[in-house]
């Protein structure tokens, strides 16, 4: 399991922009979902890390568990079926000088079941690469760790 904190990125968070910011930490989830041995990513497009690849996922909701966040987030940014596997790791994104939010995430390991990927608003590319052949793309922070992480729940 992956526990860290890191300051300036943000692995596998979708949309976690908001037009307040909040005053207390937001809690999201992230999905490392694999396919016959390749892991998907998706490129933001926009901010925060506009541009790097990372996994989906977003902010839970009120009242909502972070099994059901997942499935929603995952259905929402890319249409996909997933079977949740287990915790991977967390990251803590701290608030920069950018006035970036407050961000926990709890990133998951997950198995692909169903559909095709099709993207929402929030990603403009996704991969289904090799774990070992991320090559020089650019990547949030701690994304590699979580990962690998998630590689062993396989």
């Amino acid at each position: 399991m992956i526990r860290s904190q890191n300051r300036f990125s943000i692995p596998g968070s979708a949309c976690l922009v908001s037009p307040v910011q909040p005053t207390r930490p937001q809690l999201a989830v992230s999905g490392a979902i694999f396919r016959d041995g390749k892991i998907l990513l998706v490129r933001r497009a926009r901010s925060p890390a506009r541009g790097f690849y990372s996994l989906p996922g977003g902010r839970v909701e009120f009242g909502e568990s972070l099994h059901t966040a997942l499935h929603r987030e995952v259905d929402e940014e890319t249409g996909l079926r997933i079977e949740i596997l287990g915790l991977a790791g967390w990251r803590e994104v701290l608030p920069g000088n950018g006035g970036d939010g407050h961000y926990l995430i709890m990133s998951f390991a997950a198995r692909w079941t169903a559909r095709e990927p099709v993207l929402n608003d929030e990603h403009d590319d996704f991969k289904w690469l090799a774990p070992d052949a991320l090559g020089d793309l650019k990547l949030t922070g701690g994304l590699q760790e979580v990962i690998e992480a998630a590689r062993k729940q396989l």
